[in-house]
């Protein structure tokens, strides 16, 4: 179809990074909310090329939703957009169905248009209750709170950067047609490191780290892993709201970059028996006043006392957010210490079957890895999890902690059960969220049979939470 008469945003992609650079500038200098608020209504009243901004929010297990609002809609009306929020899974039941949606006007991201479409920028939004506070069931309103209030009583940022692995296959929605064809094909069998120039794989890669770059992700380095058709591409800290956004638009990327090459990017945590599973190993630190106090250069590992307290929390409680964690049967596969995955629960500098990992660091990088979490579940839900168990979560008598070998389950039922008895949780989320997200993971497993067996099922792929839609949901 032509395009000739059309007058569409569509901006290079150096001026769209410098865009999506000062936006993140601004957040990470904490900008006013208000001062932003009427940078962005007037920038999109006088941009004549923007058609819609694509609100982005995201449900209890994680799943992305986008809604697109007409601009000159939307500047009248963002103080009053509603949606149907019984039509969410895990959100409010058809009797309550109303929800509004707000603008962060601080999520501001402008997109490539070949990759996400022409005259339109994106923000995320944060879903508001009938009372007008922050929704339940919104993690990221969650997220968002408790690091703000950390902030505004401490002078406490929460720092995150996450290495999300993912498989790229031959084929547009792969996943999808999992159940007829009972194998995804691989696009390269190349290993660690070993992708040729131009190869199809490298050119997956070369592509999804431009679009990253242009989105202000400042881009750290992009390699193939372990496993075949294999990848992972590192970007640099943020402050942990964004770190969580920058999960969701790292998948949306590569999703869309897969589809515009017939391929599918898969982010199942283990969709090949037999090879490497893939991970969201998930870099967490803490600064007070500009300044990382997980470093203690005369500290075990040059780690803080702090930074230990930290870790042994997360031990305390790893079986009680396993299921946080580790949200999918699928995600139970991986979980195997022979594909350098990690199940047991403890803290290690070198090996790399241990639950949380403490890198080699100096005072602006030291950092505790959380290493068992797959790249399905909720960022929301991970990071929120992490950073509260770590600071505010009981210890257990180092004894306990530090005696016999302890490991994280290795099929969903028993998450279920650690999750739904753990105090901690309810703590956590509150009991009616907490609820309502073991009903979900509750109706995950009885898809799927308690002992996993050597064949990956269709039921873990088809219904894993990156493909659900309506069709999928009728045939139960």
């Amino acid at each position: 179809m032509t395009t000739e008469l059309q007058n569409f945003l569509e901006l290079p992609y150096g001026e769209i990074e410098e865009l999506n650079l000062h936006a993140k500038e601004q957040r990470n200098k904490r900008v006013a909310p208000g001062i932003i608020q009427e940078e962005r209504l007037k920038y999109l009243a006088d941009e004549k090329r923007i058609k819609a901004v694509t609100l982005l929010f995201s449900d209890l297990e994680g799943r992305l939703h986008m809604l697109d609002y007409d601009k000159k809609w939307l500047v009248k009306n963002w103080d009053n957009m509603t949606f149907d929020g019984s039509s969410i899974r895990g959100f409010t039941a058809q009797r309550e169905s109303d929800l509004r949606l707000a603008v962060d006007w601080g999520s501001f991201y402008w997109a490539p248009s070949d990759i996400l479409g022409s005259g339109k920028v994106m923000a995320f939004g944060e879903v508001i209750d009938k009372n007008g506070g922050p929704y339940a069931a919104d993690l990221r309103a969650m997220l968002k709170a408790y690091a703000n209030k950390l902030y505004e009583e401490q002078g406490v940022t929460l720092n995150a950067a996450n290495e999300i692995e993912g498989f790229v296959f031959k084929g547009v929605d792969a996943e999808k047609h999992y159940v007829h064809s009972g194998k995804f094909e691989y696009v390269s069998t190349g290993g660690y490191y070993h992708s040729l120039p131009n190869d199809t794989l490298r050119l997956f890669i070369d592509k999804s780290a431009e679009v990253q770059r242009a989105m202000g992700f400042q881009n750290e380095k992009d390699h193939p892993e372990v496993a075949p058709s294999q990848f992972e591409i590192n970007y640099s800290y943020s402050e942990v709201l964004g770190a969580a956004d920058q999960i969701q638009i790292y998948k949306l990327i590569c999703r869309q970059v897969a589809t515009k090459m017939g391929l599918t990017a898969s982010f199942l945590p283990k969709p090949v028996v037999g090879v490497n599973g893939s991970g969201m190993h998930t870099n967490v630190s803490v600064s007070k006043d500009g300044k990382n106090i997980f470093w203690d250069p005369s500290g075990t590992e040059k780690m803080s006392e702090c930074a230990w307290q930290f870790i042994d929390r997360i031990l305390s409680h790893g079986n009680d957010i396993c299921l946080l964690l580790n949200p999918s049967v699928n995600a139970y596969r991986r979980l195997d210490p022979h594909f350098e995955a990690p199940n047991q629960i403890k803290a290690s500098a070198t090996d790399r079957g241990s639950m949380i990992r403490i890198p080699i660091g100096n005072e602006k990088s030291a950092r505790v890895e959380v290493r068992s979490v797959a790249p399905d579940a909720n960022p929301y839900a991970v990071l929120f999890s992490v950073f509260r168990t770590g600071l505010d979560g009981n210890i257990l008598p180092i004894e306990n902690l530090r005696g016999a070998a302890r490991y994280l389950p290795d099929n969903i039922y028993d998450a279920l059960e650690n999750f739904r008895k753990a105090a901690w949780t309810t703590t956590l989320l509150g009991e009616d969220v907490k609820g309502r997200y073991a009903e979900l993971k509750q109706a995950s497993a009885d898809r799927c049979a308690r002992l996993l067996g050597t064949v990956v099922k269709p039921p873990e792929v088809q219904f894993h939470h990156e493909v659900y839609n309506q069709f999928l949901w009728n045939q139960f």
